[in-house]
């Protein structure tokens, strides 16, 4: 559900994918309607769409990127060199107490936190493909895997949701053993090369690092956990876990998420046979079709799959439970347990006047059109047209990836944010990223209402000026309006104010309990008030990260591991 489909019946936005197709053609906006169905007509009426004119898609960079770059032997099994790792067995190696004594607790503190090497902002801002992150090189690894403490009693693992056992992957990166950092990071985390790139550390395990205490900067966890995956992933020599005999009992997940493969893949090492059902063409969900490339480029998301088709897991796409099979049908073919992280795919939109203008968008909508289906491709079939003059409402992640896309395929790119930049809810190395790269902020402001020309294109937005009042429920200052308004001339509009849960799903279960603007209600065990039916991810939460995402899988798979096989 990208919002591309809306359109407005008896005065209201409604989803012809969600809440149509039939409609009362008396409420149909049909002007409004045949307006919106010309969206892509120059482009798709063009004998040359490439040459001229406000739209299509973009230049393919003709360097050649990394992800490209990436080669077959990443998919390469060494199974002989996988053993089991825990915790309390590594506490009593000899190698760990002399790497304790290596370093006093004061020369560990003293070295300075490594840096990200980044790609030229100039460079990367017209580079599509090219990651901004290079990554760690294994002497910075190294260096600064030398600032963990290695606490008796580590706090950052229990910022871990998955509960990485941090300190032990830590220190084999100490000590040059790099590929047994990885093989821990993948005990508990189905994707570690993912998360070491997308996941907010500074507010989960990084925030409950040690070295905060001593007004230093927390031990760069996530740049560690990308190095260790990275590393394994580019020496051929990936491991696989411990796999259980097969049990003989079918589960299915459905959507094909960080939660729905952290869920898949726990159920597999414990013998289970799983059946990932995906509603779009690809496996990967948001990290897919939401992430762009210079974040979280594909084709990590791809090794990290592959690895769980070889323990056994497998992927139909093109299917929409709730739509094309229902709960009840997976149930006759033999399904035990359903696991849902469907996700939340449905945009929401301010409701204000103008807003089914063409030309705006939701951020699903973009990011899906460049990110999955490379409408910025020539080559492709799938149609974008190129904003000139573009503009972005949000201040999250997703409005950092909209407006730095947006500025990757030659527009001019402004963020309008309601609040000050304090209270943005974007990480900061993505607002850092984002100003290095010529994206324009507009913060204190919020859209009122969009203007359109003859043909029903967005042409300017009236903005409402705005000050900081009192926190609010957040935590954050609430924005309270000035009076005063200003107007911003654009052709594009990009929305990103949110998401809510995938409605599909939950709406077609009889009797299925939901929570607020139709979640799934679940208990401690991810459990719904249907026993063989469980949940996670922002089909539960609204809105999650891929981490938190991740442990809500886990807990689902031990839960109903123990369930199926009492």
């Amino acid at each position: 559900m990208c919002g591309a489909c809306r359109l407005t019946i008896g005065g209201k936005t409604r989803f012809v994918c969600i809440d149509g197709p039939e409609f009362d053609g008396d409420l149909v906006d049909w002007d409004e309607m045949f307006k919106r169905m010309g969206t892509f007509k120059d482009i798709e009426t063009s004998p040359n769409p490439s040459e001229g004119g406000e739209c299509l898609a973009g230049n393919k960079s003709g360097t050649a990127c990394k992800a490209e770059k990436a080669t077959e032997s990443c998919q390469k099994e060494n199974a002989a060199a996988h053993t089991t790792h825990l915790s309390e067995e590594m506490e009593d190696d000899a190698w760990r107490t002399t790497l304790r004594k290596a370093l006093k607790p004061k020369e560990r503190t003293a070295i300075e936190r490594v840096k990200m090497p980044e790609l030229d902002a100039d460079y990367r801002a017209k580079t599509r493909l090219e990651e901004v992150n290079i990554g760690l090189t294994p002497e910075m690894a190294m260096q600064e895997a030398k600032r963990c403490l290695d606490c008796p009693k580590p706090s950052c693992v229990e910022g871990c949701p998955v509960n990485i056992q941090i300190p032990d992957f830590i220190k084999n990166i100490e000590r040059g053993d790099f590929l047994e950092a990885a093989k821990i990071l993948k005990e508990t985390s189905a994707l570690p090369a993912v998360c070491g790139r997308v996941c907010p550390q500074e507010k989960q395990c990084e925030s409950r690092c040690i070295h905060l205490k001593m007004n230093s900067p927390a031990v760069a966890i996530g740049y560690l956990e990308r190095f260790a995956a990275d590393y394994e992933r580019e020496s051929g020599h990936m491991a696989l876990p411990d796999v259980a005999p097969a049990n003989g009992i079918k589960v299915a997940v459905i959507g094909s998420g960080p939660a729905g493969l952290s869920f898949a893949g726990d159920m597999a090492k414990r013998g289970f046979d799983v059946y990932v059902f995906e509603a779009l063409h690809e496996i990967g969900g948001v990290l897919k079709y939401g992430i762009p490339e210079f974040r979280l480029p594909n084709k990590i998301v791809d090794v990290e799959i592959d690895n769980l088709r070889r323990i056994g897991v497998h992927f139909q796409t093109d299917t929409i439970v709730g739509k094309t099979i229902s709960i009840e049908e997976l149930k006759e073919k033999g399904f035990k347990g359903i696991f849902v992280g469907s996700g939340a795919g449905l945009p929401n939109f301010m409701g204000i006047p103008g807003e089914n203008a063409i030309n705006i968008l939701s951020s699903n909508e973009y990011l899906t059109r460049v990110n999955l289906m490379d409408a910025a491709n020539p080559e492709t079939d799938t149609p974008i047209i190129m904003g000139k003059k573009v503009l972005v409402i949000g201040g999250g992640n997703t409005a950092m990836d909209s407006c730095r896309t947006a500025k990757r395929l030659g527009a001019d790119v402004t963020l309008v944010y309601r609040r000050s930049e304090a209270e943005m809810p974007a990480r900061l190395e993505e607002v850092k990223h984002a100003k290095e790269e010529g994206i324009n902020f507009l913060t204190l402001h919020n859209p009122q209402e969009y203007k359109a020309d003859e043909k029903g294109r967005v042409c300017a937005a009236v903005l409402d000026v705005m000050k900081l009042g009192e926190p609010d429920a957040s935590g954050r200052c609430r924005p309270e309006l000035t009076g005063e308004t200003v107007t911003v001339e654009c052709d594009q509009v990009i929305v990103a104010v949110g998401v809510s849960p995938n409605p599909l799903v939950p709406k077609s279960v009889k009797g299925l309990e939901l929570g607020r603007k139709d979640t799934i209600a679940v208990n401690e065990q991810m459990q719904s008030s249907q026993p063989e039916i469980y949940a996670g991810g922002d089909i539960v939460r609204g809105g999650a990260t891929v981490i938190l995402a991740m442990g809500d899988g886990r807990r689902a798979a031990a839960n109903m591991a123990e369930q199926l096989l009492a």
